[in-house]
């Protein structure tokens, strides 16, 4: 039984609620995971710029469910403490205070992979698909 999705897409406002209704459509109700998807495609948008290909995995193993975010860029995101006046900056804080641990791998190319491990979501799907995103 494969309960991976994997979506290759471009990194675009319009890809964000493409990518969590993907998500929806895989998993279910599954709040949790779909706000961790968009603070990462959207960290990946707003630090890597409109149209950086990146590759969003979603995998359920035991009782957790993996969310995986890879982009070609080796820079490791910082986790920062927003004040109340700032209007960006809480993405990370989000992810931690969600998910049940986050980190980032280092891949071969030069890129990275930013990581959480959620508590797996009810209804997660018994087929693996694989999803290519186009839209802006």
């Amino acid at each position: 039984m494969n309960n991976d999705l994997t979506i290759r897409l471009l990194a675009t406002p319009g890809a964000v609620p493409l990518a969590r209704h993907a998500v929806r459509e895989h998993l279910g109700h599954a709040p949790d995971t779909e706000l961790c998807v968009s603070e990462l495609l959207t960290n990946a948008l707003a630090h890597l710029g409109p149209g950086t290909p990146v590759t969003l995995r979603i995998t359920g193993r035991a009782t957790r469910t993996r969310v995986e975010l890879t982009d070609p860029d080796p820079r490791e995101p910082v986790q920062r403490q927003a004040a109340d006046t700032d209007e960006s900056g809480r993405g990370l804080a989000l992810l931690a205070a969600v998910a049940l641990e986050w980190g980032v791998r280092p891949e071969g190319a030069g890129g990275k992979t930013v990581w959480c491990e959620l508590e797996l979501d009810p209804g997660h799907s018994p087929t693996g698909r694989v999803a290519v995103i186009t839209g802006g």
